[in-house]
C-alpha cells in the first residue's frame, strides 16, 4: 500500500511540474513599458523566428559612437503572422543581418536593454512583420500626450 501511495504521490508531482510550463504566459504590461515608447535608428544583427514570440535583436549606435546590443520581442505569435502574410522565408528576408530599420518599443521596466515591438519600419519607411497588426495593441501615450474625447 506504501509504495502505491508514494508511486501514485511522485506521478502527480512529475506531471504537476511539467504542466505548468503549459499554462505560464509572461505579462507583457508588467515586463514592458508602453507609455515610454523609444524609438531608434538600428541595424539588424539577428532574427529568431520562433514560438511564442518572433525575436529580433540589433544594435544601436548613440551619439558618442557606442553600440548597445538590443533585443525585441514582436506581439503577434507566428499563427497570427502568417494570417497577415508575413511567413517565416518572407520574414527572415525581410530582417536578414545588416538591414537598416527604424524601430520603437516598449522598453524594459527593468531597464535592460530590451523591449517589446511596437513599431518597426525597413530603410524605405515600410511596416515590418504586421507589428501593428494582429496582438499587437497600439502605444499608449502619456497622460500629458492624450486627446481629450470629442464632445457630442
Amino acid at each position: 500500500m506504501k509504495s502505491k501511495i508514494l508511486t501514485w504521490l511522485v506521478w502527480t508531482s512529475a506531471v504537476t511540474i511539467l504542466c505548468s510550463q503549459l499554462v505560464a504566459h509572461h505579462g507583457t504590461g508588467v515586463s514592458y513599458d508602453a507609455s515610454k515608447p523609444v524609438t531608434f535608428k538600428a541595424v539588424v544583427t539577428e532574427f529568431h523566428y520562433a514560438n511564442p514570440h518572433p525575436q529580433l535583436f540589433f544594435d544601436v549606435t548613440d551619439e558618442k559612437g557606442n553600440v548597445v546590443h538590443w533585443s525585441g520581442e514582436f506581439y503577434p505569435n507566428p499563427s497570427q503572422l502568417v494570417q497577415e502574410g508575413w511567413g517565416k522565408r518572407r520574414s527572415e528576408a525581410a530582417l536578414v543581418p545588416g538591414t537598416q530599420i527604424t524601430i520603437t518599443l516598449a522598453p524594459s521596466r527593468a531597464g535592460a536593454p530590451v523591449g517589446a515591438i511596437l513599431k518597426l519600419l525597413n530603410d524605405k519607411g515600410e511596416a515590418l512583420l504586421g507589428v501593428m497588426g494582429a496582438g499587437a495593441p497600439p502605444p499608449v501615450p502619456p497622460p500629458s500626450e492624450q486627446k481629450p474625447a470629442e464632445q457630442k
